[in-house]
């Protein structure tokens, strides 16, 4: 017998969005807890107009017993430490600081790619709807409960599709209001009630949260939807074919009026020419005046095709061949050039 509850988490996010209505909540900032947790965060959002944003935190594992919270860290320096737990341990405050270092650059590593894409949206005086894919022991909820309230949230809700009815109390001592639409007796694990349950990676993350920009109303302002929109008058836009041996791969390239350079996205097999983020990024740069070179380092043709994803000589081959194509190109053939990757 399955024991799956929903589809994935799209579906998820659908159902939690329908709970998070029927509790009558009117109004917050969504905050999904990466990595799975975004996506679910993402339909939530959507439902709503809400604005959507990520709550990065990173708990602060006793020594030796590193699932024990002793604390959580969060941005702009915020430190949350659970007093109970400290002298239960026998912490020190020079083992604190020496755990509290390690997650900072850890914490920090995570934000830079984040926020280069997406600032902070303030919870000061407002509703923070803190959202993962599902809770099991509950502790990263409880650090983003905690780092949420120390970021001015005037109420904080914790919603997931799936959590232990246990876990669910316990929340509900630390949060305002705690939105759950499975509470299966026994649990298991969170992926035990997904039908399809992959990782997410960081780079779905970003695409998420830039893909997500069109459908929340106040997250965009006006710079950022020009940017978004189709090309303005004096670009050329078109695509171009780069022959590689017997093969061509296809490449878009946007060359701004009076262009300072041109800026080449080399990534492989994890992004594409067509990642909503990585357009968002090209449009931007083309309001710098930057050219941009957009193509699939990987093949999609052949994706996977002998190892050829991984192969770094085909793949320098091919960056070679884009490279080339520039040198040769009427409105390239002047400008610096730049390698973007990841």
């Amino acid at each position: 017998m399955e024991r799956y509850v929903f589809r994935d988490r799209a579906e998820a996010g659908q159902a939690l969005a329908a709970a998070v209505q029927a509790a009558g909540l009117t109004d917050a900032v969504v905050l999904g807890l990466p990595r799975g947790g975004v996506p679910v965060a993402v339909e939530v959002a959507r439902r709503f107009g809400w604005p959507l944003d990520v709550i990065v935190v990173r708990k602060l594992g006793v020594p030796g017993q590193t699932e024990l919270a002793m604390g959580a860290i969060g941005e702009d320096g915020v430190v949350v430490l659970n007093d109970d737990i400290v002298s239960a341990t026998g912490v020190t405050p020079a083992d604190i600081d020496r755990v509290r270092e390690r997650q900072v650059i850890e914490l920090r590593r995570r934000l830079e790619r984040v926020r280069a894409l997406r600032p902070r949206q303030s919870v000061t005086r407002r509703c923070a709807l803190i959202v993962d894919d599902g809770i099991a022991t509950g502790a990263t909820m409880r650090a983003a409960v905690a780092v949420a309230r120390a970021h001015g949230a005037s109420r904080v809700v914790v919603a997931a599709p799936v959590a232990p009815p246990e876990v669910v109390t316990e929340l509900g001592h630390l949060a305002d209001a705690v939105i759950v639409v499975e509470q299966p007796d026994p649990f298991w694990a969170v992926g035990s009630w997904y039908r399809h349950f992959e990782p997410v990676s960081h780079d779905e993350v970003l695409d998420a949260l830039v893909d997500a920009l069109g459908h929340t109303g106040d997250v965009l302002d006006d710079t950022d939807r020009t940017a978004s929109s189709a090309p303005r008058p004096g670009r050329v836009r078109r695509q171009v074919s780069i022959p590689v041996g017997a093969e061509h791969l296809t490449g878009d390239l946007v060359v701004p009026t009076q262009a300072r350079g041109v800026v080449v996205f080399a990534h492989g097999s994890g992004s594409s020419r067509h990642s909503p983020r990585n357009t968002w990024v090209a449009a931007h740069l083309n309001d710098h005046g930057l050219a941009t070179l957009l193509f699939d380092l990987s093949n999609p043709e052949r994706a996977g095709a002998g190892g050829e994803d991984l192969d770094v000589g085909v793949l320098a081959q091919r960056l070679d061949a884009a490279l080339d194509l520039l040198s040769e190109l009427a409105e390239t053939s002047d400008l610096p050039v730049g390698v973007l990757g990841a």
